[in-house]
């Protein structure tokens, strides 16, 4: 074998060698690419999902209404009420159970009355409605205004980690409230508020909660494992006063 050929032969496999590592590198980048698409886009497609038509409550009054609280804090019976945005016993009892509550014991000065955040319906779900719930929630808080975006919350129930509570439209919900957005949107993306429902979570799970709405008189769980009654919730009270 020449000298020439024995060159041209080694030039080849050196040209050879660097075309198949350019091959595997444009294999390792394209791996690369697909797997950040696939990470960003369905973020991004989520993110520009239209809000589209939503429920807009008439805000309603709550007496002596302080945080997620009502009623005055020296009442002789406080009522805690454990509860996840996305959990349809406790849209039954926000708008059917809570209201009478609210007639007839906060506001005669009898009941303090705490709501108490318990977002566990997400934990299994890559969506996070509930914790991004309870987040805009307290956000609103901050402005004052819980009781109105709780009641926002719940008229806009469309079901459990079914994705509708995006971020878009839980921010949609403040705007709709005329929160002021440059404070709402800033509280909202720094989860400003995640320390104070994490306790709210550590004192349910204290307390004996295992689902929601879970809801307590003068710490006492009243029908564990199902949705209390006005008749229920008369019955702890009265009790607690010695009635």
């Amino acid at each position: 074998m020449t000298k020439s050929l024995r060159k041209d032969m080694k030039d080849k496999r050196r040209k050879q060698r660097l075309k198949q590592r350019r091959l595997a590198l444009l294999a390792i980048l394209g791996g690369v690419v697909l797997v950040v698409a696939l990470l960003i886009i369905p973020g991004l497609l989520k993110s520009s999902a239209p809000v589209g038509d939503f429920t807009i409550i008439t805000p309603v009054a709550r007496p002596q209404a302080s945080g997620t609280a009502m009623g005055d804090p020296k009442a002789p019976v406080r009522i805690d009420a454990f509860e996840d945005f996305q959990c349809s016993a406790c849209l039954y009892y926000a708008q059917n159970v809570e209201p009478a509550i609210v007639d007839e014991f906060v506001a005669t000065g009898k009941v303090y009355y705490v709501f108490r955040q318990y977002p566990f319906i997400d934990d299994n779900s890559a969506t996070r409605e509930s914790d991004q719930s309870a987040n805009a929630s307290m956000c609103a808080e901050d402005q004052g205004r819980f009781w109105d975006y709780h009641d926002m919350l719940f008229a806009n129930w469309k079901g459990e980690n079914v994705g509708y509570l995006t971020d878009k439209r839980l921010t949609a919900f403040a705007q709709a409230l005329g929160l002021d957005m440059n404070a709402f949107d800033a509280c909202f993306k720094a989860n400003k508020h995640k320390d104070q429902i994490n306790a709210d979570l550590a004192d349910g799970v204290k307390m004996g909660v295992s689902g929601t709405p879970s809801v307590f008189v003068n710490g006492k769980l009243i029908v564990p494992g199902k949705v209390p009654t006005i008749d229920d919730i008369r019955a702890a009270v009265n009790a607690a006063l010695g009635q």
